[in-house]
């Protein structure tokens, strides 16, 4: 700059443009290039692209690219494909340098088109967004992936949230149904990130929603929407705090022994993390939350039975496969027969053909096989029917003196035992419920449900329980309180 300062200030002066290239030591047509020069205004560096031999099949590699967006990740083209692809179905000359060069500069030109999108959109109060995140909890002592659902107010910044064992409608309806029994209203509007479990993508790209979501949007009355995938519509904030529940409240990952029973504690959790202020408004976000509620629609008069139910035909065992790997056992009297099986987040109900409930059991996720035969999996339907204790799975798993104290109680009192054993099961696992029965029919010489659910509880935690040396007799406290009441 300050040689084309020099060359201009000469001419100024009237100075030839032979003096001038002489003086500054430049060329005379260098010289007259910047004599000529209108506008010295900086220029923006941008980087001139010189001509390549691939360039004619950009458009080609730019629809194989965009293809592969709708293609499982491990299914994609790399750049050694493309470059086959253009040799053989282009007849093209190419170096895999250029081709890779090309590949990567196409792909960092889509990513930077993709966040572009996001956009900084205005939320009103009792709005929300939806989205499922991947979380691993020791499920009952066992290392298990689950899915947490979010649903995200971006006015306040909340997020309470429910844990589930899968993304389908009925794990979606289900944390929807608890969280608006929880907020004591129904947001107005709820985006949706990639139909969220409630819907299937059709080949037109139009979600399809669940005959079940349908069913329990209108029975709650919100609007709804799903977002494009490769969109910044409507995207918010409900991506960045799947992320922040679950560095917040599944970091160090939890010992869950009982679904209903975390659930009912985590969006109290949730809201404790809004006891900060807010990243725009300058508000405390448990604050801007009461605005949320405010404009919440008000629950229907009856709560939604989230429930799919399917016409089935039991095998020559009595039991229901559903998926082909989950057996569901219903009872052996309809081996062959057609049942009504109903599909909830948690459970799997099985109805007769008539509509009578034949069993309830605890719904099984996951690829690998599993079976209602399962002894823990049969405590509902003994609970129904203890006439089948004698030859009952449960009595086989359970250890002799329990067995046998089981054995000669009446009736009513082994229905009680099994409820017990069945409600220390739900809470604190197979493993532990049935080594808590012995201790305390040891200890007190009956099976009081608290007493056993305690011991369960302490067991599943690690917590030792209390040793006695000769069973203790509960008698003698009824005595001592009579004692003190006629002293009185």
């Amino acid at each position: 700059m300050p040689g084309i300062q020099s060359i201009r200030q000469l001419r100024r002066n009237a100075e030839s443009i032979a003096s001038i290239a002489r003086k500054v030591g430049a060329g005379e047509p260098t010289v007259r290039k910047y004599l000529e020069a209108g506008d010295l205004s900086p220029k923006p560096p941008v980087r001139k692209r010189r001509a390549s031999a691939i360039d004619e099949y950009v458009p080609a590699i730019e629809q194989w690219l965009a293809e592969d967006r709708e293609t499982w990740h491990k299914q994609r083209h790399t750049a050694t494909r493309v470059r086959e692809r253009l040799r053989d179905e282009k007849g093209a000359e190419v170096s895999l340098s250029t081709v890779t060069r090309t590949v990567a500069r196409l792909r960092r030109e889509f990513a930077a088109e993709r966040e572009s999108g996001y956009l900084d959109l205005v939320w009103h109060p009792g709005e929300a967004q939806a989205d499922f995140g991947e979380v691993d909890v020791y499920w009952r002592g066992r290392l298990e992936r689950m899915h947490h659902f979010v649903l995200d107010f971006p006015y306040s910044n909340v997020s309470p949230s429910q844990l589930m064992p899968g993304e389908n409608a009925e794990c979606t309806c289900r944390a929807l149904k608890d969280l608006f029994g929880w907020l004591g209203g129904v947001p107005e509007r709820i985006v949706f990130d990639n139909a969220a479990g409630v819907g299937r993508k059709q080949r037109s790209e139009q979600v399809r929603p669940a005959r079940l979501f349908q069913a329990f949007q209108a029975h709650y009355g919100f609007s709804f929407a799903f977002r494009d995938p490769y969109s910044g519509h409507e995207k918010g904030a409900v991506e960045a705090r799947v992320g922040a529940v679950r560095r917040k409240l599944f970091v160090p990952r939890p010992s869950v022994w009982s679904i209903e029973g975390f659930d009912s504690r985590l969006p109290g959790r949730c809201l404790e993390l809004a006891d900060k202020e807010h990243y725009l408004k300058g508000e405390r976000e448990a604050d801007l939350f009461d605005a949320d509620r405010k404009a919440l629609l008000p629950l229907p008069a009856k709560p939604f039975d989230v429930v799919r139910w399917e016409r089935m035909r039991a095998d020559k065992y009595g039991r229901a496969t559903v998926e082909g790997k989950h057996r569901y056992s219903t009872d052996p009297a309809n081996a062959g027969c057609e049942v009504i099986v109903g599909f909830r987040a948690l459970e799997v109900e099985v109805l007769d053909a008539k509509g009578r409930r034949i069993a309830v059991h605890e719904r099984a996720y996951g690829q690998a096989p599993t079976s209602s035969d399962d002894p823990s999996r049969q405590l509902e339907a003994l609970c129904n029917k203890p006439n089948a204790w004698p030859n009952s799975q449960v009595r086989e798993a359970l250890p002799d003196p329990l067995r046998e104290w089981l054995d000669r109680q009446d009736r009513a009192t082994l229905r009680e035992s099994l409820h017990t054993l069945k409600h220390a099961d739900r809470e604190s696992g197979w493993a532990n419920a049935v080594p808590a029965m012995p201790r305390i029919l040891e200890t007190t010489g009956t099976l009081d449900r608290a007493s056993v659910e305690l011991a369960a509880a302490r067991l599943a935690s690690g917590t030792k329980g209390v040793d006695y040396d000769e069973p203790v007799d509960l008698g003698e406290y009824d005595r001592a309180f009579a004692t003190d009441g006629q002293a009185a």
